[in-house]
């Protein structure tokens, strides 16, 4: 613990007092000063020697001062985004409905099938590249081919899946 740390956290343990005290007349509550002088306490924990410090006290209480007005800042922002009032009873879910989820399963079964009749290299070259998100610079090295193969693979296995996915839906 740095020395400016050290002396800011003797000199909050004995003006603790004078320090709640002020960050109540503030924030308005004792409770709401009980965490600002705890959130005061953490910041004075990672206060660094460089710049030293040469009134403690003054910084102290400036410091004190600051984090209650922030609290008081931040209630005021929580309790305008809240205030909005009742909710409506009858709230629309953005979820799809029962016939578009039986579709896009239907169609998830199907890619799965065409993934099925890729060669195995290629599937695992797309699984990884495309559906686990890896850069190809890993496909490569994990799977030991070059960039320029798990390029071909990817674009193999996208165009398979998408001429499977066309004949499906022409039939």
């Amino acid at each position: 613990m740095s020395s400016n740390a050290t002396a800011l956290t003797h000199l909050l343990l004995t003006e603790r007092r004078s320090l709640l005290r002020l960050a109540q007349r503030i924030v308005g509550s004792a409770p709401a000063a009980e965490d600002v002088t705890q959130s005061l306490w953490f910041r004075v924990q990672r206060i660094e020697d460089d710049p030293p410090i040469v009134n403690k006290r003054a910084f102290l209480y400036r410091l004190a001062t600051n984090l209650a007005t922030d609290h008081v800042r931040a209630a005021v922002r929580r309790d305008r985004l809240f205030e909005s009032g009742e909710l409506p009873l009858e709230a629309k879910a953005d979820m799809p409905s029962a016939e578009t989820r039986m579709v896009d399963r239907e169609r998830l079964q199907r890619l799965e099938a065409a993934l099925e009749e890729l060669p195995l290299r290629c599937r695992q070259v797309f699984t990884l590249r495309r559906i686990d998100g890896l850069p190809a610079g890993e496909v490569a090295q994990r799977l030991g081919i070059t960039l320029n193969a798990v390029a071909k693979h990817v674009r193999i296995a996208v165009q398979h899946c998408h001429a499977r996915l066309q004949d499906d839906a022409d039939a």
